[in-house]
């Protein structure tokens, strides 16, 4: 099918890279966003804009509210379908409960587990789900999304389509794919350090786009390939579903052994037992860390079977000094404070794996490798970028010649996915600041018209490219490149605008008192709206050059 090899690998690199980046430049886009999730969300949600605070008290601040939560409406709906019969007005019976929060997280997120009456599968259970304030106690409202951890983080890793788990599924193939893409891109140069490490600027836009897309591709190989890599490993348990369906039996039996081994149990024993005072248990908790060299404040806090002589309390470290991500968890019988086990030293294979999500998943305090990760990201939405373009240019001449739209539907969704997205994100943004803090009656709940916003805008940016990428179809360049990259440079400006007209919360007070989290991502943004300002700028001194030029052709043509 092909002459050599080399050939083939070019193939395998070119359709397999425009099929899948559209879903790449997401992930990596996304992703990039991720790394500063929490701060992202103290913008969004002005409530949570103080200082991270460590876990409070079990006993005098977390109990009575775990004792008040019970699932919201929307919970509730998801689950009426997978019982038989109405649901109860209220769930007694307690799975699981328990705290989180790390070293960026200004607020608490708690979650209770109930057990679900006539649930048709085992082990059914709705949460609760509440963000509070770890000062006081008090609860955010149920109506603001974190749009960093709540909605970015996710749609990097699933889309938010979470119908089947479709979204990991494709996510998964993209990622598998941009493996075979990179090994790929490695084989089908020949002269590989001069082909790979060259830019020539002002050069033709089909020589820069390649010489960009190899530069950016190389630079960022190594962090490309790792987190492809390490993003199949965390999920595996979805790709490879086998312990909960083909080794179901084998499963269970697995729990109960391993309940054997480490005392912990893994059903309820149907005997009420109270739970003891609960800030004991984590004093005992920190003193092991201490005498183990690891001293750190409590990340994860968890009641297995509250209220039964089975009930056991997990107590994990935050782990923020390392890479790896190790909780070095200790657990004691809720009903006593007894100790029931300190999770040994992991094994080889256990390190290796907590390493690799670490590094993937960056829970660690070290600023400077995140804004490296950011870097990576942001390299790899670059490499995909140019490759578009560097397809589109190649190929739009010829295609205008054959009379194919060919050159113009990648270009139309090349422009919906590298500028449209961050219209989307901006747009989702500035819907954030304007969306009034109560929600008319009969209105779904504000974070849903949040989500709402993103979609919408992406769709609108979509309709615009392809309406205005009409004269790639006839060799020239789309206006739409330049129009989205006013439009971001202009909403780049408005989002930060809106946080200082809706809060009060300007660079200048931000940046004075040092409170990076909300300065940077109104640097951040408008950092990205210069940089789209000046893309349109010469892209509209290229339009203007390339105009004459095409003119003067036709004329030589018609002579």
């Amino acid at each position: 099918m092909f002459p050599n090899f080399r050939l083939a690998m070019a193939w395998l690199h070119t359709w397999f890279g425009l099929f899948l980046g559209f879903v790449l430049m997401v992930v990596f886009f996304f992703g990039a966003l991720s790394v500063f999730d929490r701060e992202i969300d103290r913008w969004a949600i002005p409530a949570t804009r103080f200082e991270p605070q460590p876990m409070p008290s079990f006993d005098k601040l977390l109990r009575p509210v775990f004792e008040d939560m019970q699932p919201l409406e929307d919970a509730r709906a998801a689950m009426r379908g997978q019982v038989d019969g109405p649901l109860p007005e209220r769930f007694d019976t307690v799975t699981r409960m328990g705290a989180y929060t790390t070293h960026r997280d200004p607020v608490l997120a708690l979650f209770v587990g109930y057990e679900v009456p006539n649930a048709r599968e085992k082990d059914t259970a709705i949460f609760a789900l509440r963000t509070v304030d770890p000062r006081t106690g008090t609860a955010l409202p149920d109506d603001r999304l974190k749009i960093g951890s709540g909605f970015f983080y996710p749609l990097h890793y699933s889309l938010t389509f979470d119908w089947k788990n479709l979204g990991y599924w494709i996510v998964g193939f993209a990622a598998l794919m941009m493996l075979v893409a990179l090994v790929t891109g490695v084989i089908m140069h020949r002269k590989l350090f001069r082909e790979l490490f060259t830019f020539r600027p002002n050069k033709s836009t089909q020589r820069s786009m390649l010489d960009l897309h190899n530069l950016t591709g190389v630079v960022a190989l190594p962090f490309h390939f790792f987190f492809a890599f390490t993003g199949l490993v965390i999920f595996a348990g979805i790709y490879f579903p086998v312990t909960h369906t083909q080794l179901a039996a084998l499963h269970d039996k697995h729990e109960q052994v391993e309940a054997r081994e480490t005392g912990l149990p893994y059903a309820r024993a149907g005997v009420a037992a109270p739970i003891a005072p609960v800030d004991p248990m984590v004093a005992e908790a920190r003193r092991r860390w201490a005498a183990k060299g690891m001293a750190g404040d409590v990340g994860f806090l968890a009641v297995q079977f509250p209220g039964d002589a089975n009930g056991y309390v997990s107590i994990y470290r935050s782990g923020t000094d390392r890479i790896a991500l190790t909780g070095e968890g200790i657990h004691f019988k809720a009903s006593t404070g007894e100790l029931l086990r300190e999770d040994p030293p992991p094994t080889l294979v256990a390190r290796v794996n907590e390493f690799l999500t670490g590094l993937h998943l960056q829970h660690f305090r070290h600023w400077l490798l995140r804004w490296l990760y950011v870097l990576g990201g942001l390299a790899g939405c670059a490499c995909i970028a140019t490759g578009f373009l560097f397809f589109v240019e190649k190929r739009k001449r010829q295609h205008a010649r054959q009379g194919s739209a060919g050159a113009r539907v990648v270009d139309a969704l090349a422009v919906t996915t590298v500028t449209g997205m961050l219209i989307a994100a901006l747009g989702m943004l500035i819907a954030n600041r304007l969306l009034p803090d109560a929600m008319p009656a009969g209105w779904p709940w504000r974070g849903a018209m949040e989500k709402y916003a993103f979609w919408g805008v992406w769709a609108l940016a979509m309709a615009h490219a392809v309406w205005r990428t009409a004269p790639v179809a006839a060799g020239r360049l789309a206006p739409a490149w330049r129009e989205q990259c006013l439009a971001i440079g202009v909403l780049g400006i408005v989002a930060p605008v809106l946080n200082w007209v809706t809060t009060g919360d300007h660079l200048l007070r931000t940046v004075a008192t040092s409170y990076w989290p909300v300065a940077g991502a109104d640097l951040f943004m408008l950092a990205g709206a210069g940089l789209a300002l000046l893309a349109a700028r010469r892209l509209q001194r290229r339009a203007t050059l390339v105009a004459p030029a095409k003119a003067a052709t036709l004329e030589a043509g018609h002579a």
